[in-house]
């Protein structure tokens, strides 16, 4: 079994909230895949289980409250005797603009609290993670104040978007692997056009 876990905040005062798209991932993919999801006291998760292409998954969402994400990650972990190689986590990034992707086979926390808190619990960084670009805060915001703020009307697009492709990501994760995964959706950078080849004849180095 593969665990896929999204990160946010319980309770319906956090809803929609930038912090919580990755909660929303699992939403979808529970629609999308008939997974009932359920309060599992054990985990201090919503979870569920089903399949997703041949696989078999448990979707979670803590219930601990974002900076505390890794309790309920670990308890999952430990319960089915998985190494965190078997996991995926969605999560939101303020350096990426709304509804963009980036797919990452390990890495560092970059100041999310919640992957923080997870990477903290189990010791590693060694498991793939999913981060949908939620936009960076105006100059005048507290960070905290905007990562639990809701998008403008004219984000909602990308927002849906950033959230689809995220779930589109964890499908070629879980049936393919990450490396396919990033090769589809991370975006490449344009540096600048290559300079033109010399001209025929030209004896420059």
């Amino acid at each position: 079994m593969k665990i896929i876990v999204g990160l946010g905040n319980p309770g319906d005062v956090y809803k929609g909230t930038r912090h919580n798209v990755g909660f929303e991932t699992m939403d979808k993919l529970a629609y999308d895949f008939n997974i009932t999801m359920k309060q599992n006291r054990r985990f201090r998760a919503e979870t569920g289980e089903g399949r997703i292409g041949r696989v078999a998954v448990m979707l979670v969402k803590p219930t601990t409250y974002m900076n505390l994400s890794g309790e309920a990650v670990r308890a999952v972990l430990d319960y089915y005797k998985l190494p965190p190689s078997e996991m995926i986590v969605v999560y939101d990034d303020i350096s990426l603009p709304v509804g963009d992707i980036r797919v990452r086979e390990r890495g560092s926390a970059n100041g999310q609290k919640g992957l923080q808190n997870i990477i903290a619990q189990l010791n590693t960084d060694e498991f793939p993670r999913i981060k949908i670009g939620i936009g960076d805060k105006p100059p005048s915001w507290k960070l905290a104040d905007y990562v639990l703020s809701r998008f403008l009307k004219e984000e909602f697009a990308d927002m849906i978007t950033g959230i689809t492709k995220a779930g589109d990501a964890a499908q070629v994760i879980l049936n393919e692997d990450t490396v396919a995964a990033m090769n589809l959706f991370n975006k490449r950078k344009t540096v600048g056009a290559l300079p033109p080849p010399p001209p025929q004849g030209d004896k420059s180095p």
